[in-house]
């Protein structure tokens, strides 16, 4: 695959989000619809479009880069974690502090990274990219939720490991590698209602994005040096560090290209959320996912060509 492909598949992208983007100023589509939408696409679609991914043939070469891709991928985010701890750590503002580490660790996998993915490679793209949006659902309602748990005195509230496993991503991941290592095929009638129902992901997900980001009014107040930093890191320095480390260990072809497409991806609308929860100031935390993801039209083919010649 050239880098041409990819940028014609993002322009697409775009144009989705653009179609959001008009459904909301003809006021088609409101707040309770949105979310509504957001948790078919996180519960319904995207397992659907999982264990569809794994209806492949059973191959013991696809099978090793799809474990050394698991390694890269928790390497990168352990990697991006202490770094993340180090330049943002020890900022003052408890809700600048979250916010900054969150985004900068965690990327949109879920709603941009599967459908891109989808778009290039198919059903065996998606088969590499559950690699990732495996250890982000891990990560993320782990040591994601923990930065939002954290009080100014040091406490912290532990882990909910149900809501960890019992997520109906990770329970189609557990699923669809069952089906491919025993090779079990699902009936006629049942596999065309998972594919049909997958296939809505791309256009679905791309029109609840532009829908929000339509409701984003920006300025120049948006952008300050933190907000700017974690931009860099989350579409392009810790990408790259991901390019660097999938190399060392040898992943190579669609696995390679899925995962760094994965890692390049903007800021996780999750960290909206989660602010939210904390009853946290959530303008740096639109700012940033709404700014990180106008960027990635740019910087994901930036990524993805430096992962060609690197």
């Amino acid at each position: 695959m050239n880098i041409g492909q990819l940028i014609n598949q993002i322009i697409l992208m775009f144009c989705l989000m653009l179609i959001g983007v008009l459904i909301n100023k003809l006021e088609f589509m409101h707040s309770q619809t949105s979310s509504d939408l957001t948790n078919v696409l996180l519960y319904i679609v995207s397992p659907c479009l999982i264990i569809n991914a794994f209806e492949q043939q059973y191959s013991s070469s696809r099978i090793k880069q799809f474990l050394l891709a698991v390694v890269g991928v928790f390497l990168l985010y352990i990697v991006e974690i202490i770094i993340a701890r180090f330049i943002f750590g020890r900022l003052k503002n408890q809700n600048l502090r979250r916010i900054t580490q969150y985004g900068s660790i965690y990327s949109n996998a879920g709603f941009m990274g599967i459908p891109l993915t989808s778009s290039l490679f198919g059903s065996e793209g998606v088969f590499f990219a559950v690699v990732s949006l495996a250890a982000f659902n891990i990560f993320s309602w782990t040591q994601g939720v923990s930065l939002f748990k954290d009080n100014n005195n040091g406490t912290v509230e532990k882990t909910d490991w149900r809501q960890v496993i019992l997520n109906p991503n990770i329970i189609a991941i557990f699923l669809g590698i069952i089906f491919f290592m025993f090779a079990i095929k699902i009936p006629s009638i049942p596999n065309q209602v998972i594919k049909y129902v997958g296939s809505i992901n791309t256009p679905l997900s791309m029109i609840v994005i532009g829908n929000s980001l339509a409701n984003i009014k920006f300025s120049r107040n948006m952008l300050n040096k933190e907000i700017g930093l974690t931009i860099l890191l989350r579409n392009l320095i810790f990408p790259i560090i991901g390019i660097v480390l999938l190399k060392l260990l040898g992943v190579n072809g669609i696995a390679f290209y899925t995962t760094i497409v994965m890692a390049a991806c903007p800021v996780a609308g999750l960290v909206v959320l989660f602010t939210l929860q904390v009853d946290g100031d959530t303008a740096p935390a639109i700012s940033l996912m709404s700014l990180s993801t106008i960027l990635s039209l740019i910087t994901i083919p930036v990524v993805f060509a430096l992962g060609s010649v690197l």
